[in-house]
């Protein structure tokens, strides 16, 4: 197959191709999807049952129990964990890595109808399991509205107001309302007045549930018509409650709401969250777009439509952004592109200074046409522009000229030689066609691993896969096709028959090298060998990471009080905590969530659940590099606002695998012997003297008052636990008699005591002194009449579990200035020491759970990589000593890694291995490009020796300049934090690795042939 004549004979066809491309790019360039980060599922979901009443201990045999009980029988399952407390029951299912996104909501449906099967052996007085499926979606674009100046009421209608406009904006989906000042209607009421006139709460219950509830009516038929004929509900105006009147029972006597209660419109005793922005209270709208739609265009949108809606507003309302990610992949997307297009650039000059303008404008041209066709593929194929595919990109840049160089360096030789463009075109491209492809292919196999790998980093990182797979095989398509063609317009043809070529003082120091290696082989392979053996065994110097810290100017401060913490209280020290955080320099702006972790704003943060003793601060720093320093500031001295309490900062990262980086996880049956377990690793922890924030995730335990229901002395006064508990509720937080709808908002109607607004000190004596009423006698007793001694105990608050077993997790994170793996490399010993008794087991969580679980999950597509790559080397020679000469230069490769981290000071993290992966392909591509060469030349003739050193030398321009285009491609990646650790290691190690080409390969080729390669 002749490519290179085809190209030249019917040039039309090859432009249209490149005009396809380029405007095709262009187009696409404009039009495709832009993300911050790739998108990957979050393949989990959150069952929740409520059971009021019951303990953690009864809530996690009844209930949590069961419903594990029915996950675990789904075979899609891949974990489950729970956690139990008073009244309540969170179980959170995740599913296979390998199932995936399309596939989840039939799973969702198969969880729902396993569920729907269990609700009746569920207990009594439990409801039925509410599942959240759509846990993994990203509100991308938050903002919180502020409106000091309004009540609750017009704060929920501004909310309202701004919340419907947002979902008419195009590419919005969804629009999520919280922080809601939650209101309800208190009913005080005197137990003795109502006592005396014989009413009761179910009574009362009574009257407002028939006077408030909407009616169907009825309709007439006259005429042609029908008229309908409605009843007409009590009014929504709260005040007009008091005057709802009503008979009282055994009496023609009637009496008004407001006779025997006093209304009034209060806050909840206990919000269910709270949200704060800049020290003000506040409502969040968190908006969702619609997949594969352009997020910088979507923010624009809303932009503008909140600028619309504000301008018929009232003044004072203000909407301020607390995270927007439009404007964030905006701002990076346009980093990215600056880097590709000065990766183009720096690559074209390059190939300029080292090869002459004309081959600089033939492979630029390739590697424009190159670029732009890639982006246009990915657009077709429904792929973003983000963050790791734009760098895959970067990374790429200098593969994609390999090609292109060496068929224009061949087509430029032997023109210069007088060759016409058809002949040489023709010649060098028949003769590297099928070795380019070879090595081609070897090229994105080293990449496999990424795109066969099926848990969540794979999926994240699937995209440096994909991109590398279009832009590599489109390099060799136009190598082969486009660059003959541009060959032809700028290459000349020599008038000389044989133009003697004069060779460089590069060549000439590389030729005494080369000849030297060749005749000193064996020193030669020995001092390779202990350059990479002393490599290998400095690899432990260098640090050890996973995924580095993101670039967005963002952290969190985590505040946990004791579990048994009313929210009001961690509210009290959210607020002081809140002046301490806003006067720190640097402090753009803070949001607090009360109750609560945010709405997930982005893929890499997990929300924290509800618990009322948790609160999150989401600072927003001026310059990101600042944000270490003010992290550690913050967090020292905001300790001192709750000594009880537990204050830890957290940098936000790039991927998945967020939380605390060091975790121990002790599983076992009993409490206790758990919590002695995690206090002797906390003490491992905090003895360390760097670790910090060390906490486990069962917390304290919670006090609880018990006072005795006497069935004795009830069951003579006919007082049953129903009328026991009411009492009690009537005289603390309060007992609920209805709802009033109004509007679009639901008012919970509470009864309380007069009483119960006093000391709180004193609540317990009013309970004690209060009254119970009893059903069947239809009168009120002394409550100390059927109640025995109260008691205060404690109780477990959490109770966790992990696959069906109670495990404890001990938490806490390396030191600012030091990588996780550093710190768990020093307490994994220590923590292991400690001694398990029988039936309990230790797990390591974390940074180092996530990292061993992505390195496995890379590891089983590896194997099939390396087939390829192996049989595609073999394959190309039909022979085994040459495949076995570039796999015994592979290993090689890590002495210039080892040496470009140690002296960057970078730890070598998930994107680090990747670029030592893809090494291989770029180190196999040039050696099969040599070795093909040496065989060729010794195919026409030549003298073996004489093969070795001409086929070397011939290949040392296009060797080089593949490194150094790689190397100047993927520099401007230095300054990104997410890819400087893997552009240390490809750049280190390629050059290296060129080397290697240039000298370990011919060196190995003269031994395995026996080939004696004289000094002169």
């Amino acid at each position: 197959m002749d490519i290179a004549r085809y190209s030249l004979t019917r040039p039309i066809n090859i432009w249209l191709i490149a005009l396809c491309f380029l405007i095709g790019g262009v187009v696409a360039m404009s039009n495709i999807g832009r993300l911050e980060d790739p998108a990957f599922t979050i393949k989990q979901a959150v069952i929740m049952t409520y059971y009021p009443g019951a303990n953690a201990e009864k809530v996690e045999k009844e209930v949590t129990e069961q419903i594990e009980i029915a996950l675990q029988q789904m075979w899609q399952l891949k974990k489950v964990e729970s956690e139990s407390k008073p009244g309540f029951s969170r179980v959170t299912m995740e599913v296979k890595p390998n199932l995936d996104g399309p596939l989840l909501p039939q799973i969702w449906d198969e969880l729902r109808k396993r569920l729907r099967d269990i609700h009746q052996d569920l207990p009594i007085g439990s409801s039925k399991p509410i599942v959240i499926d759509d846990f993994g979606d990203v509100f991308g674009v938050y903002y919180a509205l502020t409106a000091p100046d309004f009540s609750a009421y017009q704060m929920r209608e501004f909310s309202r107001i701004i919340r419907r406009e947002l979902l008419t904006v195009d590419g919005v989906a969804k629009v999520a309302v919280n922080g809601i000042l939650e209101e309800q209607i208190v009913a005080e009421i005197d137990t003795y007045q109502i006592a005396g006139l014989g009413l009761s709460f179910p009574d009362i219950q009574q009257v407002l549930a028939s006077n408030l509830q909407p009616f169907a009516g009825g309709r007439l038929f006259v005429g042609d018509k029908q008229i309908r004929i409605p009843v007409s509900a009590a009014t929504n105006k709260i005040e007009e409650i008091e005057n709802i009147s009503f008979v009282i029972p055994g009496r023609t006597a009637s009496i008004k709401i407001k006779d025997v209660a006093e209304l009034s419109l209060q806050p909840v005793d206990i919000p269910s969250d709270l949200k704060r922005f800049n020290g003000e209270s506040a409502i969040t709208l968190s908006i969702s777009a619609q997949n594969d739609v352009n997020i910088v265009q979507v923010g624009k949108r809303i932009e503008a439509k909140l600028s619309q809606v504000l301008a018929n507003l009232p003044a004072g309302i203000e909407v301020s952004p607390i995270y927007n990610q439009g404007k964030i992949v905006d701002k990076a997307v346009d980093g990215f592109i600056l880097n590709l297009e000065m990766s183009v650039i720096v690559v074209t000059i390059a190939l300029c200074i080292f090869m002459g303008w004309r081959s600089g404008v033939v492979v630029g041209g390739t590697l424009l046409v190159t670029v732009l066709g890639t982006v246009l593929v990915m657009w077709l194929y429904g792929l973003q522009l983000e963050r790791i595919s734009l760098g895959a990109m970067v990374i790429a840049m200098g593969m994609l000229v390999d090609n292109a160089i060496v068929v224009a360096e061949g087509m430029m030789l032997r023109m210069e030689k007088g060759k016409s463009a058809m002949e040489s075109a023709s010649f060098i491209v028949k003769r590297t066609q099928w070795p380019l492809l070879g090595a081609t292919i070897i090229g994105i196999a080293a990449f496999s691993g990424i795109g066969l790998s099926d848990d969540a980093t794979g999926e994240f990182l699937f995209s440096l896969f994909a991109v590398v797979l279009i832009s590599l095989m489109l390099s060799w398509v136009l190598a082969v096709s486009f660059t003959p063609l541009l060959g032809k317009y700028f290459y000349q043809v020599s008038q000389q028959e044989e133009m003697e070529e004069k060779p460089s003082l590069f060549h000439k120091g590389y030729l005494s090298l080369l000849t030297n290696a060749l005749h000193y082989r064996g020193i030669t392979v020995a001092i390779l060998l202990i350059i990479t053996v002393s490599a290998y065994a400095s690899f432990g110097l260098i640090k050890q990471g996973f995924f580095p810290p993101s670039n967005t100017p963002n952290f969190f401060v985590h505040y946990w009080g004791p579990q048994d913490s009313d929210i009001r209280a961690t509210e009290k020290y959210m607020k002081l905590g809140e002046s301490l955080i806003l006067q720190t320099d640097g402090v753009a702006s803070l949001t607090s969530f009360i109750g609560q972790g945010a709405d997930r704003f982005t893929l890499v943060y997990s929300p924290q659940m509800p618990n009322e003793s948790y609160g999150m601060y989401l600072v927003r720093v001026e310059e990101a590099s600042k944000i270490p320093e003010i992290a550690r500031d913050v967090a020292l001295r905001i300790k001192a606002i709750n000594p009880n309490a537990e204050y830890y900062a957290e940098i936000m990262q790039f991927g998945p695998g967020a939380g605390a980086k060091l975790q121990a996880r002790f599983s076992g049956s009993d409490p206790v012997v758990l919590r002695t377990l995690a206090e002797k690793a906390k003490a491992i922890y905090l003895n360390d003297g760097q670790i910090r924030d060390v906490r486990d995730n069962w917390r304290t335990k919670g006090m609880i008052l018990m006072p005795e229901y006497d069935e004795n002395a009830a069951g003579v006064a006919g007082v049953s636990r129903s009328d026991f508990n009411q009492a009690i509720q009537f005289y603390t937080n309060g007992l609920t008699l209805g709802q009033l709808q109004e509007g679009d908002y639901l008012y919970p109607i509470v009864a309380k005591s007069r009483t119960a607004n006093t000391n709180p000190d004193d609540q317990l004596s009013h309970l004690e002194n209060g009254l119970v009423w009893s059903a069947s006698q239809r009168t009120y007793i002394p409550f100390k009449q059927v109640s025995g001694e109260t008691t205060f105990d404690s109780e477990e608050m959490l109770i966790n579990r992990r696959d069906r077993v109670r495990t404890i997790t001990v938490m806490a994170e390396a030191g600012y200035e030091e990588t996780a793996g550093a710190a768990f490399n020093r307490v994994k010993p220590l923590i292991e020491a400690i001694e398990l008794p029988d039936g309990y087991s230790l797990e390591w969580g974390g940074e180092y759970e996530s990292s061993k679980d992505a390195q496995s999950a890379l590891g089983q597509g590896l194997p099939l990589g390396f087939l390829v790559m192996f049989i595609i080397s073999v394959l190309l020679f039909g022979r085994a000593r040459q495949p076995i000469i570039i796999w015994l230069v592979v290993p090689m490769a890590i002495v210039g890694v080892v040496a470009g981290l140690l002296i960057a000071d970078l730890p070598f993290g998930f994107m680090s291995l990747l670029g030592f992966l893809s090494l291989f392909g770029m180190l196999i591509k040039n050696a099969i490009v040599l070795l093909e060469e040496i065989d060729l030349q010794i195919d026409e003739g030549k003298e073996k020796a004489v093969a070795i050193v001409e086929a070397s030398l011939s290949r040392l321009r296009p060797v080089s300049l593949a490194a150094i285009t790689t190397i100047l491609g993927v520099m401007p990646l230095i300054a990104d934090p997410f890819f400087a650790d893997m552009s240390v290691t490809i750049m280190g190690g390629l050059a290296f690795a060129t080397i290697l080409t240039l000298i370990a390969v011919p060196v190995l080729y003269s031994i395995f042939y026996k080939i004696e390669v004289k000094k002169t």
